[in-house]
C-alpha cells in the first residue's frame, strides 16, 4: 500500500514540476504531436498516403491468361490479364454483317430505279396499251352488233369485261413506271439511314465490349493482390488485381492552427523518414483543407483555437522505392519571413 502511495506522489510531483517550468495551455501539448514551428522551421507529422485501386473487367466470361503476379511492377497501359475473347468476337462479326446488309440497303435507295428496270415498265406499258387498243376495238364492234342480233348478248358482256381489265392493266403499269423514275420516296430512304446508324451503334457497342476482355493498367504501379487464377468465370467488377499507385506520391499531414499563417500553398518542403534519417526528399505544400477536420464549437477559447488542425497535402518531386506507403515521416518547412 505505501509502495502504490509513494509512486502516485512522485507522479503527481513530476506533472506539477512540467506545469511550473513550462506553463502553457494544455491545448498546446496536444498541437505539439501534431506539428510545431520554431526559428529554423515548422515541423509537421504525417504519412505517406496509399493509393490503391481495384481493377476488374467490365465484362463477364473465363478468365484465359493472368500475365503479373504480386509484387510485379506494372506500367500504365501494360496488359494484365485477358478473358476468353471468342464470344465477343463472334458478336463483333454478327454486329458487322448486320451493319453491311444494311449498308446496302441504304445503298440500293439511294441509287434509284436501274435504267434497266425503267425501260421495262416502259415496255410493259407499250405493250397493255396495244391489247387496251385492241379490246376497246372488239367492244365496239360487238357493241354494234349487239343491237342487231348477230352478236349474243354474252359476247357483248365479254367484250366489255375484256375492255375493263386491259384498262386496269394498264393503269396499273403506267403508275409503276412513274414510280420507277420517281425511285424510292424520302422517308424510306431516311428510315434505312436511321437503321444502319442503329446498326453501327451496335457494331460499336460489341467492339466495345471485346475491347474489355483485356485488363490494363491505369497507371504506375505495383501489384498487391492478384484474387483470381486462370480458368476462373467472373462477372462485371469482379476484382481481378488491386495494385499500389507509385506514379505520384502524396504525403497526408495536418498542421495546428496556429501555425496555418506559416504555411502556403507552393511552398518547398523536406521529407524526412526513420530508415533514412539523414537522406531528405524535396516536395512541396500543394493543397491546404480549406475547413478544419472537426465541425468546431460557435465560440473559440484561444486555448480550444489551438486544437483545430487543417489537413495539408505535400507532393514528392523525388520519390522511389525506401518511400513506402502508410509510412510516417516528418515534413520540414522553411522558417516564415
Amino acid at each position: 500500500m505505501r509502495r502504490w502511495l509513494v509512486v502516485l506522489i512522485a507522479i503527481a510531483v513530476a506533472v506539477a514540476a512540467i506545469l511550473i517550468l513550462a506553463p502553457r495551455p494544455l491545448a498546446t501539448w496536444g498541437s505539439l504531436l501534431i506539428g510545431r514551428g520554431g526559428p529554423d522551421g515548422v515541423l509537421l507529422y504525417g504519412n505517406v498516403d496509399i493509393r490503391q485501386v481495384d481493377l476488374a473487367f467490365d465484362a463477364e466470361g473465363r478468365i484465359a491468361e493472368l500475365k503479373v503476379e504480386e509484387g510485379d511492377p506494372v506500367a500504365p497501359g501494360q496488359v494484365l490479364a485477358v478473358l476468353d475473347p471468342e464470344f465477343y468476337a463472334q458478336a463483333v462479326r454478327l454486329a458487322e454483317a448486320r451493319r453491311d446488309a444494311q449498308k446496302a440497303v441504304l445503298d440500293k435507295l439511294e441509287a434509284g430505279s436501274r435504267p434497266e428496270e425503267i425501260e421495262r415498265a416502259r415496255a410493259d406499258v407499250a405493250a397493255l396499251s396495244a391489247t387496251q387498243e385492241n379490246a376497246e376495238a372488239v367492244f365496239r364492234r360487238r357493241q354494234a352488233l349487239v343491237t342487231t342480233g348477230t352478236v349474243a348478248q354474252q359476247a357483248f358482256e365479254d367484250a366489255r369485261a375484256a375492255l375493263d381489265e386491259s384498262a386496269g392493266r394498264l393503269k396499273a403499269a403506267r403508275e409503276t413506271l412513274a414510280l420507277a423514275v420517281a425511285g424510292p420516296r424520302r422517308e424510306e430512304i431516311e428510315q434505312a439511314r436511321a437503321q444502319l446508324r442503329a446498326e453501327e451503334a451496335t457494331l460499336d457497342l460489341a467492339r466495345n465490349r471485346h475491347k474489355h476482355t483485356t485488363l490494363t493498367a491505369p497507371s504506375q504501379g505495383i501489384v498487391l493482390t492478384r484474387v483470381h487464377e486462370p480458368g476462373a468465370v467472373v462477372l462485371p467488377n469482379s476484382t481481378i488485381y488491386t495494385v499500389a499507385l507509385t506514379d505520384k506520391v502524396w504525403i497526408r499531414t495536418y498542421v495546428p492552427e496556429t501555425l496555418l499563417g506559416a504555411v502556403k500553398p507552393g511552398m518547398p518542403v523536406e521529407v524526412l523518414t526513420d530508415s533514412r534519417p539523414g537522406q531528405a526528399y524535396q516536395g512541396w505544400v500543394g493543397y491546404i483543407s480549406p475547413t478544419a477536420e472537426f465541425t468546431p464549437k460557435t465560440v473559440e477559447t484561444p486555448e480550444l483555437r489551438t486544437q483545430l488542425v487543417y489537413r495539408l497535402r505535400v507532393h514528392v518531386t523525388t520519390p522511389d522505392a525506401a518511400l513506402r506507403q502508410g509510412m510516417p515521416v516528418t515534413i520540414r518547412l522553411a522558417a516564415a519571413p
